[in-house]
């Protein structure tokens, strides 16, 4: 009964041990969220500037329908930037925290998930703004005006399309890095990609016209580079496999 007694005790203080590196580590994580907020907070202005600006190729004028709607933005865009800006911390401190679990190995190549996937993100992010915002943009103007509608944006709605579109596309870029992880753990081989990559086709199609407005051209700017963003997954998915079946488990 007294080594019963003993092994729960153990048992206890190490769950207390985790839920206390834990707890710190989720305090950091929070005390550079609120940092970056404040950051957001000063370069939100300049930032919804440039937005507007340089979104297209277009002048387009911002309204508000509401005395909130100014707020509402200059908060979302705040809390945007914190959260971008802390994302590389929440994915390092989330890896520091299955550390001791980990061999060396394993924590070394782990550990550049956490840049890559932020790179990763900023990319889908940068590639919605920089080429598909654009293309939609000038084709919804052209929509508009082409039925003699009078143009008048709001900020609000204006700013929540943007946002709707660019997350998406910044998890979507993220697909490279969790396709090769399944690779990495056995859950996905080359092998089982053949046959799944027709449905994987209808269901970006899928994710595609969800994110995308409801038109042809906004559709293929967002379907298009997602096909290509699996076919370059699934390749990069193939070369890992093929390498590591080359290679000792140990030195992968």
């Amino acid at each position: 009964m007294s080594g019963v007694g003993t092994n729960r005790e153990e048992n206890e203080g190490e769950w207390v041990a985790h839920l206390t590196e834990l707890r710190k580590r989720l305090i950091y994580v929070a005390a550079w969220f609120i940092a970056t907020l404040v950051l957001g907070l000063y370069s939100a202005p300049r930032i919804l500037g440039y937005i507007k600006d340089h979104a297209s190729s277009t002048k387009i004028e911002w309204s508000v329908f509401s005395l909130s709607d100014g707020l509402v933005v200059y908060m979302k865009c705040a809390m945007l930037i914190g959260f971008v800006l802390t994302l590389p911390i929440l994915l390092y401190h989330l890896w520091a925290f299955a550390r001791p679990g980990m061999t060396d190995s394993e924590a070394k190549n782990t550990l550049l998930y956490v840049p890559m996937s932020f790179l990763l993100f900023v990319l889908g992010v940068s590639f919605g703004y920089t080429v598909a915002i654009p293309m939609m943009i000038r084709f919804m103007i052209k929509l508009n005006q082409g039925i003699g509608a009078m143009e008048v944006y709001g900020i609000h709605h204006y700013v929540s399309f943007l946002v709707s579109f660019l997350l998406p596309m910044g998890i979507a870029f993220e697909m490279p890095l969790a396709m090769m992880f399944m690779t990495r753990i056995g859950l996905l081989t080359p092998g089982q990609l053949k046959p799944v990559r027709k449905y994987a086709y209808v269901g970006l199609a899928v994710i595609g016209s969800l994110i995308s407005p409801p038109d042809f051209v906004s559709h293929l700017s967002v379907t298009i580079p997602l096909i290509v963003l699996f076919e370059i997954s699934a390749w990069i998915s193939t070369r890992y496999y093929r390498r590591r079946t080359l290679v000792p488990a140990g030195q992968v």
